[in-house]
């Protein structure tokens, strides 16, 4: 009896590109990897360096030891501060506990903060556009007296708002935003208030943009978009989104696992991206994943060349 061969359906895999890892994101986990290189285990973190299981899980097997506060390090062994960024508090009750600590916090979040500080001496009531809870978010408001931010997190919120001094105020975002709901709260702001100061350069990051666009693009030619990356990461999720309003079905995945194949049926193109803080060997899981069902037509979708790079701390240079 003759073997019939089944002819394996075609799919072409639209990659976008820039996705994965951004410059603060690779700098925040080689602090981690050196301290421990340097250190020896345990490195204690406060907080998940980056928010994705895969990396966490990785680090914990090198030697990390992830924890939420400070008071759960003890002081003889080092302490890094997550990428998104710490209150002020930390630092100060890390140098008077005399540990060593290193802070990973993005340089551009560092930025976002040292903006938050410039307009809080100049006397400006100051708005941050946010998402509640967010240890990035807690970072930022965390850099001033209590009560010198109010959050803002939709387009709701900016018309509710009451200034002190209508005259006086300026607003900051969260760098991993939707780049669109962000513009749709900050015309609000605008419109309410015209003599509001903004950011001289956005807030939102270049990769968190960059990683959108790209998105955009994809969605114009798929049917399905697949996101790389954990559920609390702010970047992720708002890849997702971003399809989704862009006009395909989204699913945002942790790895392979996560693929359900039935979303693939009758479906001809599939988008695959990933977060910020997702690593590249999710994507190609997928891929593999794909592979085996797929007689796959991959195209690299080029949005945007990324060349930024981030110095490590002085001690670890």
């Amino acid at each position: 009896m003759s073997h019939i061969s089944v002819a394996r359906p075609s799919l072409t895999v639209l990659l976008a590109s820039p996705r994965g890892f951004c410059a603060g994101v690779d700098r925040a986990i080689l602090i981690v990897e050196r301290a421990i290189g340097r250190y020896g285990a345990p490195v204690y973190v406060r907080h998940e360096i980056v928010h994705n299981r895969h990396v966490v899980e990785r680090l914990k097997a090198l030697g990390a030891i992830f924890v939420e506060e400070l008071e759960e390090c003890p002081p003889d062994r080092p302490v890094v501060f997550s990428a998104h960024g710490v209150p002020k508090a930390v630092p100060a009750e890390a140098r008077a506990r005399k540990m060593l600590f290193l802070d990973a916090t993005c340089p551009l979040v560092s930025k976002v903060h040292v903006e938050a500080g410039r307009h809080f001496e100049a006397g400006r009531e100051i708005v941050l556009i946010g998402h509640a809870g967010h240890p990035e978010v807690v970072g930022t408001m965390g850099q001033l007296p209590e009560g010198s931010v109010t959050l803002i997190e939709t387009v709701e919120d900016a018309a509710a708002f009451t200034p002190k001094d209508a005259a006086n105020l300026a607003f900051i975002t969260q760098t991993t935003l939707s780049v669109d709901d962000t513009a749709e709260i900050v015309a609000a702001l605008k419109a309410r208030f015209p003599q509001i100061a903004a950011p001289h350069k956005e807030d939102i990051c270049y990769a968190t943009t960059n990683r959108q666009e790209a998105v955009k693009t994809v969605a114009e030619r798929c049917d399905v978009l697949l996101v790389l990356g954990s559920a609390n990461s702010s970047n992720s999720v708002r890849l997702a989104e971003v399809g989704r309003r862009a006009g395909t079905r989204a699913y945002l995945l942790d790895d392979a696992s996560g693929l359900n194949l039935a979303w693939l049926e009758g479906v001809a193109t599939v988008g695959v991206t990933a977060g910020a803080s997702a690593p590249e060997m999710l994507v190609q899981g997928v891929l593999d994943r794909l592979a085996e069902r797929f007689d796959l037509a991959i195209e690299e979708i080029d949005a945007a060349r990324e060349t930024v790079t981030f110095k490590l701390p002085k001690v670890l240079a």
